[in-house]
């Protein structure tokens, strides 16, 4: 639940309706899914149109966790270009990924469509705007190889860029018109809701406590003592991920995303705040994040305190960066803030693990997680369907936890702060 102070502007959705109970003991699953955010339920509704019966089991309720709580950016690709990708995997197996990051946000306004979600979204693109000269050549870089692959991408200039948002401190920038916005937790609640339509059973409140294997069968047991036997299980837990499976928690770094959202602009800023409907990412160290919501605020989102927050003064840094960037929103009220928590791999890559047959793990979102998990849940699907471990974008992975593991969120914070100087310096 969230904390008194911390509130988020997304609603669920009037169709939003109550979930499935669980299968019976006699009535085993194909699959139990543990975790119901956007990983967990694409992947049930894909496994059910397969034939395939889905169980699946969320700690809280559904879209409590980051899934219902980010910024709602839907932004292709991954962190690396497509060079990158084809240095590092290979011909074969970068062309894959290359050609996998380029379709996710489609994934996304696709399902909207096709399924007929209520879901708030606009496709106006996403914007990824350069804050120095050397940001701008990687941008200039980045849009050189996508636009050789024929992506609908364009660079900016700092007129361009500062029309397009309105804000200030820009050299440049790059536009990606395949990226736009969603309502998060409308688009999480959608996905249950076409889910459990197409037979997957969702149990709320029900934290998976441990997994036990027999006779090729798993045993799914909850803390609250019920127990679900299934023939594969997917953990989609990311960022929320425990002890379950030896060693995958210390694979990740949780980091927590803070956001906060203005009261409704006023005409004469909204008009040219953000006037095309764009999402914004900047190209600072630690990042900040912003766009406009259906109801005309404006939501910015960055890294938090490592620890959970105590108070709206932890929201702080939000606000400067706001003022920072939108001098003229200086008078206008935060009324709400909210935070949720995400994953980080140290490669900067989604990771897939299989430790055992029939056990799949999926961790590290970074940052990307709504276009990226919903267009992995087909294909994870489509691999427990068949065994062809060729659908599966990313290749299979040993679970590598981190050396020293207990002080890395130390460091880490250690490293955000000295980050955070150095961006204050390139003021």
């Amino acid at each position: 639940m969230p904390l008194p102070f911390s509130v988020p502007i997304w609603s669920k959705p009037a169709t939003a309706r109550k979930v499935q109970p669980l299968f019976g003991n006699d009535q085993p699953a194909d699959i139990a899914i543990v975790g119901g955010g956007i990983m967990g339920l694409s992947t049930a509704l894909h496994a059910a149109r397969l034939g395939m019966s889905v169980q699946v089991l969320d700690a809280g309720e559904i879209g409590h966790g980051a899934s219902g709580l980010n910024g709602g950016q839907v932004i292709p690709g991954l962190k690396y270009d497509p060079e990158w990708l084809l240095e590092h995997f290979g011909q074969e197996r970068g062309e894959t990924l290359v050609n996998f990051a380029a379709s996710t946000a489609d994934a996304v306004f696709e399902l909207i469509r096709d399924e007929g979600l209520s879901v708030p979204f606009a496709r106006n693109g996403w914007i990824q705007a350069a804050h120095t000269e050397i940001a701008l050549k990687a941008a200039a870089n980045r849009d050189r190889q996508w636009r050789a692959r024929g992506a609908d991408v364009k660079l900016l200039s700092a007129d361009e860029i500062g029309s397009m948002t309105g804000a200030r401190g820009y050299v440049g920038g790059w536009l990606d018109r395949r990226a736009g916005v969603i309502d998060p937790l409308a688009y999480t609640s959608e996905l249950a809701r076409v889910a459990t339509a197409a037979g997957v059973r969702i149990a709320e409140s029900h934290k998976v406590s441990r997994l036990d294997k027999d006779a090729g069968k798993w045993l799914v047991s909850t803390d609250n003592g019920a127990k679900v036997q299934a023939r594969a299980v997917i953990l989609a837990t990311n960022a929320y991920t425990d002890g379950l499976v030896p060693g995958l928690a210390q694979s990740i770094v949780p980091l927590h995303s803070f956001q906060i959202a203005t009261a409704p602009l006023p005409p004469d800023l909204a008009a040219t705040i953000l006037p095309g409907g764009q999402a914004v990412s900047d190209s600072r160290r630690i990042l900040v994040y912003y766009r406009k919501s259906p109801d005309g605020r404006l939501v910015l989102g960055g890294r938090g305190r490592m620890a959970l927050p105590t108070s709206a003064a932890d929201w702080a840094h939000l606000e400067r960066a706001l003022q920072r960037i939108y001098p003229a929103l200086a008078g206008v009220a935060i009324e709400k803030r909210w935070f949720g928590r995400v994953a980080m791999t140290p490669d900067h890559l989604p990771h897939l693990h299989e430790p055992e047959p029939g056990l799949l793990a999926v961790v590290g979102c970074q940052g990307r997680g709504v276009g990226l998990m919903t267009a992995l849940g087909g294909r994870i699907a489509t691999y427990l369907s068949t065994g062809d471990a060729g659908q599966l974008p990313f290749p299979l992975s040993p679970i590598r936890p981190i050396p020293f593991h207990a002080f890395r969120q130390v460091g880490v914070a250690a490293t955000i702060a000295w980050y955070r100087l150095l961006d204050a310096l390139e003021r």
